[in-house]
């Protein structure tokens, strides 16, 4: 605001100043009389002055739209993309989406500038330029008009005066040729008489040039008087208006620009309100809720660990339960197994070798076919305790919100058809009647729907809410028994008496660890890798051998990319880095590798096959 204020004092003192230099101007034409030349180049300097500033309105126009048109990119580059949506529930985010919002707005108020400096401000000098340059030269034409004339009756001055002295220096000449004439005895009448007439002759040419001379002489002082007086005053007070004229335009210019800009400052003001208030609208402890609620599983930490004691314990549980944990400590860090416990991994064309194995395929295929189009499934039973209520609570929300509109839009069908029965000119009922049918089929449909998830969130209200988490229950053998939670999120308890059965279809667990065999499959079948001690020793599929064998490399790999290890059994890797091959890729696009750790001997897991380049020993 200071700088628009001092814009506007500048364009007042140039004014100011502008019009007093062209009053002392005007109380001095007759001192300008011989300054024609210099007031010319001023008048000139002063359009081009004009001309300059409009050049700079121009730039200036130029850097507003692109100003403009960037912060309006950078409004599009940073709108939440759709993925994102989900977070528009923070108020972080949304205090961000008002934040572009309000810059949209500000790059709409420089376009605003921009356009009224174009059409208001340049367009007005443009055209003031243009008529003072047309004015000026026709006033520099008058100008030397009348100079063309003064000049002229100058010439003609001095060549009736060069005439005169001409004609009297004759007329004196033959003066004295007559005199001796006559004074000269042996001249006869006749020559003498000659000697007077060319006398008389000059003497009276002498006289014509004198009086031409006079009366050249008195019409040039009465044009140079009227020159200096009348004609060229006028052509100079012409000129000072022209100077006056664009002295006031350039002042009104520069108001009028900063008009411009004051006109949007409440606007930006208001711009700036808002930003500041979607600031102050952040509030972090509202969005710390919002992600508990979102995040929160509704499951309960793991419980503390039996002691298990061996002497109360009979042999075959024992047996059984030693195994089970002997194998649980085998497991690395990334959840594979040690070199000197694991010979071989069962590819994916080797599951489907019983009627078991069959069957629960198929319980697969079931489930698929019940997933939504997100790939959950439609009873969300698929998420934790609260985010599976929350999403049918939403569903029911969204539910509702259909059927009322839905019946809404049946009520006015069924006005419309009574309005048709009760005046047939109006319309048709008959037309109405099926646009009425398919609305009631729909509304039934939408009414179904949500009966039925009602009772899912009636169901997911019965479950507790004290159910371990999936990575608590996970197969756990402890005192003879294992715990195995099914997709309704119950725990259930089965004695282990050396034939565990398989966990039912609905207990399966996604995977996508390159250990489960399955390679990029998000299903891990019971008995391939999350069955019970028993079927892991002594299964048909059985994926680990217990029997001690130090792995031999194979041949060696080099890392084409880098790779991290975002999966269950996999170890990162990076570029160019060299590693053993113990087990090539069986199809389901992961190579086993091996290299050498500093801490404890080595470290083994799994790598995509397209990121490394194998070499294998012949």
């Amino acid at each position: 605001m200071n700088c628009l204020v001092g814009y506007l004092n500048a364009a007042r003192s140039l004014g100011e100043s502008g019009v007093a230099t062209i009053l002392d101007l005007r109380d001095s034409h007759v001192e300008f009389w011989d300054q024609n030349d210099n007031l010319a180049i001023h008048t000139n300097r002063g359009i081009d002055a004009l001309d300059k500033y409009a050049n700079f309105l121009r730039d200036r126009v130029a850097i507003e739209t692109e100003y403009a048109g960037k912060l309006r990119r950078l409004v599009k580059n940073y709108q939440p993309k759709k993925k994102e949506e989900e977070d528009n529930e923070f108020t972080s985010m949304q205090a961000f989406r008002n934040l572009l919002k309000e810059v949209g707005d500000l790059a709409g108020q420089r376009e605003v500038v921009s356009e009224s400096l174009q059409l208001q401000i340049i367009a007005g000098v443009t055209l003031l330029s243009k008529t003072l340059r047309e004015e000026r030269k026709k006033c520099l034409s008058d100008g030397a008009n009348l100079q063309q004339n003064l000049t002229t009756q100058l010439s003609s001055l001095d060549r009736a005066k060069r005439n005169y002295e001409k004609a009297y220096r004759d007329s004196e000449k033959a003066v004295d040729s007559y005199k001796r004439a006559d004074m000269d005895l042996n001249l006869s009448r006749a020559e003498v008489e000659r000697y007077k007439n060319v006398m008389t002759a000059k003497i009276q040419q002498s006289d014509d040039a004198k009086n031409e001379y006079a009366n050249q002489l008195q019409k040039t002082n009465n044009l140079q008087q009227q020159h200096f007086s009348m004609l060229l005053p006028a052509v100079l007070n012409r000129l000072q208006e022209l100077d006056e004229k664009r002295t006031r335009g350039f002042r009104e210019f520069i108001v009028g620009a900063a008009d411009v800009e004051s006109s949007v400052a409440p606007i930006i003001a208001r711009c700036m309100e808002g930003i500041v208030k979607a600031g102050e609208s952040i509030n972090e402890k509202e969005d710390t809720f919002k992600v508990i609620e979102r995040y929160q599983s509704g499951f309960t930490p793991p419980r503390d660990i039996p002691f298990e004691d061996l002497s109360k314990c009979d042999p075959d549980s024992v047996q059984d339960s030693h195994y089970s944990n002997s194998t649980s400590n085998h497991l690395t860090i990334k959840g594979t197994m040690s070199a000197n416990k694991l010979r071989k991994r069962v590819g994916i064309f080797n599951i489907f070798g019983s009627n078991k194995q069959r069957q629960i395929i198929e319980a697969c295929i079931t489930m698929k076919n019940s997933l939504t189009a997100d790939g959950q499934k439609e009873d969300f039973s698929d998420l934790p305790p609260n985010q599976r209520r929350k999403k049918l609570q939403g569903k029911i929300a969204e539910l509702t919100q259909s059927i009322a509109q839905e019946t809404k839009a049946r009520d006015g069908l069924m006005k419309m058809k009574i309005v048709y029965e009760a005046n047939s000119s109006l319309g048709n009922p008959m037309t109405v009647e099926g646009q009425l049918n398919e609305s009631e089929h729909k509304l039934e449909k939408l009414k179904v729907d949500l009966k039925k998830y009602q009772d899912f969130l009636e169901k997911a209200c019965q479950v507790p809410a004290a159910t371990s988490s999936p990575q608590a229950s996970r197969n756990q053998l402890q005192n003879g028994h294992r715990t195995s939670r099914h997709s309704n999120g119950s725990a259930d308890d089965h004695h282990d008496d050396g034939d565990d059965q398989p966990d039912d279809a609905g207990s399966l667990s996604s995977s996508a660890s390159p250990e489960s065999g399955l390679g990029t499959s998000h299903t891990s079948l019971p008995g391939s890798g999350q069955g019970s001690a028993n079927e892991n020793a002594i299964g048909e599929d059985t994926y680990y051998e217990t029997e001690v064998e130090t792995l031999n490399p194979l041949g060696t790999c080099r890392a084409l990319y880098p790779f991290e290890a975002s999966s269950e059994g996999s170890i990162p890797m990076s570029e160019g880095e060299e590693l053993q091959v113990i087990e090539i890729d069986q199809g389901d696009g992961w190579t086993r590798v091996r290299r050498a750790n500093n801490s404890n001997g080595w470290d083994e897991g799994f790598v995509p096959t397209s990121y490394i380049e194998c070499t294998l020993y012949a």
